[in-house]
């Protein structure tokens, strides 16, 4: 009883920091994990404009939330993309028991080695050091009439066509 108890702590142990790793590195590389209440998500979703039929990319889409609600509540095809693998992973199955794969596809990888060419409207909630980076890339890739929306952090080159002081929300298009 003394060892399964031993062994099962050791378990616990790894998990624990593979997660803390997990939580740790996304930082480093664009943005912790800070889940969007859904509210702010709709809201988000509003404020695009999203139309059914048009193609979103959430970039760093943490546990799928926006692709999610992309897809169900408003008609569009969604696409997320996670560096995060637990989280990359969680989003891959919960896309498919929610049968939404024809809908939503989830990429893995950094967001900079993605093309964002075909996106009608891009998500983000990332650090302002993330968004001063991603900025050159939105106006490099995106097509004109393609609408941005960041949570809490702003881009200073794009053409602000809406903002929800109250929830720290900021549309753009190109």
């Amino acid at each position: 009883m003394q060892v399964f108890l031993l062994e099962l702590l050791l378990v616990l142990i790894v998990l624990a920091i593979i997660v803390l790793l997990s939580i740790s590195w996304t930082q480093l590389r664009g943005a912790p994990w800070l889940p969007t209440p859904l509210h702010k998500v709709k809201r988000m979703l509003d404020l695009a404009d999203l139309q059914p039929g048009e193609l979103l990319y959430d970039l760093g889409c943490g546990d799928g939330r926006v692709v999610i609600m992309a897809a169900r509540r408003f008609g569009a095809r969604a696409v997320g993309i996670e560096i995060d693998p637990l989280r990359y992973l969680w989003c891959q199955l919960l896309v498919s028991l929610l049968g939404l794969r024809a809908r939503v596809r989830i990429l893995s990888g950094d967001i900079f080695n993605h093309d964002l060419g075909q996106a009608d409207v891009v998500t983000c909630y990332l650090l302002q050091s993330t968004n001063d980076r991603l900025e050159e890339k939105l106006v490099h890739e995106l097509k004109p009439g393609a609408r941005v929306v960041s949570n809490a952090f702003t881009f200073s080159q794009l053409k602000l066509i809406a903002a929800d002081s109250k929830e720290s929300l900021y549309s753009y298009m190109l």
